[in-house]
């Protein structure tokens, strides 16, 4: 932060970016000890009553941390070569300095003030970053009053939940509250307010409008930060909640996070999937990723509910193993966004195009993220999603049951659904990020800026290169990785295979990312050779596309745009969508019967907004003109009010 505010402003982002690369390695190596078991606390004292600040961060508080600060190094490296304008100012380079510590200590946290702090501070420091470029784009303010809305609702409701249950230990301390009885008022009513504050800040559905938003309006490096590590203290909070503050949490809990994650997971792709901002494309993405995690979690509690913990304790490393997988592909995708936008100026794919050969370091480590967001061998997001599907397949309500018991008809119900969710979700997601990569890197330029694009400084290569390769090592090295995270919440049936794979041995299912990355290798190479071979005997032909009159070979104006490519999923989910299309025709000034122009606009909007937000906004408009009559500048009415508060407050502490 000091660095942020003296530095001169030729070397700020050099200096203040190197400055916290540094401090967000020392998260990811205090993390990673955290998670190999190493103990310790950090005690700050505090002349507030809040009292002694405490961060001593466990196993599982350790693998978040080092999520957050794998994530902070990589898009503090890229801020330094991406940050020009207002994202370079004093005040938000200082406001990111004090944002990605907040982002670490969070799971750091062992009591709940500090918690609480550390929470706040991130809100506040994001909210700074959003307003960066305020003055030159308005519609940064509005994203910026949605997500201060929201997240700030959101912590109202962590404060409630959590003063529930220190009231009822009577300790601030995450040790003491820890084991809250699920099945009294205290414990039900944490739980359902903690749930809320948690999903608002994990971008779940209904409580996720604030994250397309804010995300593309954020400088690149903040977003990749926001969508990858602060989305992940919200799902990091669930998890607290089913494995320490409530660990023998009810069956319905865990069938309200499956309907939630189903939701979220749905509604995120399928909005991801026809978007044509590259931004908020990836803003979705991040719902969708989160209702996975929450599937995966719900299962969770769901199973254990049912008496089936091995399969419980897959589908809870399943959680993990997303979270990782996220932070990997989305601090990549994001800053390969960011790339683009530094080089091109635009953030719509429809203008973009033909970028792969000007931008061959961007172009590839986005193709390798988008494998990993479209779960594609060999990537971590292959893994952890192929995790899943185990867990949810093997924990279905005809396993593990003695002879003669009945089946579960809610685990019938929830894993049969949720594993319908899941499918739907890879498809669609191979769907949007084939649109993503291929039509902003592929075919031709669509645009001026798009044609002079070029490759952007070293620090921004580095970064998303690191972000592709780490993508890619954690798919390989999964074993290693699955069981790291298995420990960090005590769950077993899960051990590394010699090759680095993984054997869930309760399921007897195994996954080898070498061997299967080798037999990816030899069959594309045996693709590809015969195809050469084909085309060696064919004797190479000219051929002229008919709609070019025999003599035009293909235009920018004849290829696939992303509005074209998602218009047939438009057209299926028609009414979940809601497409406005309008046609505007020009035509020529000699005469209204030729027509100069053609222009098709089609907006998408999301229907959570109209459905629910909408009329909540209209009802407190009208309570809010009613309530003015109050406030007429009479004094004598003031001091009436002001009585009869009184009066009320001493009937209430008299009983």
């Amino acid at each position: 932060m000091v660095a942020g505010l003296l530095a001169p402003a030729p070397h700020r982002s050099r200096l203040t970016g190197a400055v916290t690369a540094v401090t967000a390695t020392v998260g990811l190596v205090t993390g990673i000890a955290a998670m190999a078991g190493t103990t310790g606390a950090l005690t700050l004292p505090a002349s507030l009553p809040l009292g002694e600040l405490v961060f001593a961060p466990d196993r599982l508080g350790g693998l978040f941390m080092a999520v957050a600060g794998g994530v902070g190094m990589l898009a503090s490296v890229f801020g330094i070569g991406y940050a020009h304008g207002p994202a370079a100012s004093a005040t938000a380079w200082t406001a990111f300095a004090a944002f990605l510590p907040a982002v670490q200590l969070v799971p750091a946290a062992a009591d709940v003030m500090s918690f609480l702090l550390v929470w706040e501070a991130m809100a506040i420091a994001s909210t700074v970053l959003l307003l960066a470029d305020h003055a030159h784009r308005p519609e940064v303010l509005s994203a910026t009053r949605w997500y201060a809305v929201m997240t700030h609702l959101g912590f109202l409701c962590l404060v409630g939940g959590f003063a529930v249950l220190a009231t009822a230990r009577e300790s601030t301390s995450l040790a003491s509250i820890a084991g809250a009885d699920a099945g009294s008022t205290a414990g039900r009513v944490a739980l359902v307010l903690l749930t809320v504050g948690f999903a608002a800040k994990a971008g779940l559905v209904p409580v996720h409008v604030w994250l397309p938003r804010a995300h593309p309006e954020a400088p690149s490096h903040v977003s990749a930060v926001m969508s990858a590590a602060m989305v992940a203290t919200g799902i990091y909070g669930l998890v607290l909640i089913a494995v320490r503050l409530v660990p023998a949490a009810p069956q319905w809990w865990g069938i309200v996070l499956v309907a939630l994650g189903i939701a979220s997971a749905v509604h995120g792709i399928l909005q991801a999937s026809v978007a044509t901002d590259l931004k908020r494309l990836l803003g979705y993405s991040t719902t969708e990723n989160s209702g996975l995690m929450t599937i995966a979690l719900g299962a969770s509690v769901l199973l254990h509910a049912e008496g089936e913990p091995g399969a419980g304790d897959v589908a809870l490393v399943a959680c993990l193993l997303l979270v990782v997988s996220h932070a990997a592909f989305k601090t990549t995708l994001f800053l390969g966004a960011g790339s683009v936008v530094h080089a091109t100026g635009e953030r719509d794919l429809d203008r973009l195009g033909g970028l792969w050969r000007s931008m061959p370091w961007t172009g590839s480590a986005m193709a390798l993220a988008g494998l990993g967001a479209a779960a594609l061998p060999v990537t971590a997001g292959f893994v952890s999603e192929w995790v899943l599907l185990q867990a949810i397949i093997h924990g279905g309500p005809q396993q593990g049951l003695q002879p003669g018991a009945d089946p579960s008809r809610v685990v019938a119900v929830m894993l049969p659904l949720a594993l319908a969710a899941v499918a739907l979700t890879a498809g669609l997601a191979l769907l949007t990020f084939v649109k993503a990569v291929g039509v902003a890197f592929l075919a031709r330029p669509r645009s001026a800026a798009a044609r002079d694009a070029r490759e952007g400084t070293p620090s921004m290569i580095a970064a998303m290169v690191a972000g592709a390769l780490v993508l890619v090592g954690l798919g390989f090295f999964a074993g290693p990785l699955a069981v790291a995270v298995a420990a960090s919440v005590g769950a077993e049936g899960i051990v590394a295979t010699p090759t680095a794979g993984i054997l869930l041995t309760g399921f007897g299912a195994s996954i080898e990312p070498v061997r299967l990355s080798g037999a990816v290798v030899v069959i594309t190479t045996a693709v590809a050779g015969l195809a050469w071979v084909l085309e060696r005997r064919q004797a190479r032909r000219r051929t002229a596309l008919p709609w070019g009159c025999g003599g035009v070979r293909l235009s920018p104006r004849m290829q696939y745009t992303a509005t074209s490519y998602a218009e047939p999923l438009v057209r299926v989910f028609a009414e979940e969508l809601r497409p406005s299309r309008d046609v505007a025709v020009t035509h020529t000034d000699e005469s209204r019967f030729v027509v100069a122009r053609v222009e098709f606009r089609q907006q998408l909007g999301d229907p959570v907004e109209p459905l629910l937000y909408r009329p909540v906004q209209r009802g407190m408009n009208r309570l809010a003109e009613r309530a003015r009559g109050i406030q007429n500048g009479s004094i004598h009415r003031y001091l009436t009010y002001s009585f009869v508060a009184l009066v009320a407050v001493l009937a209430a502490v008299s009983r």
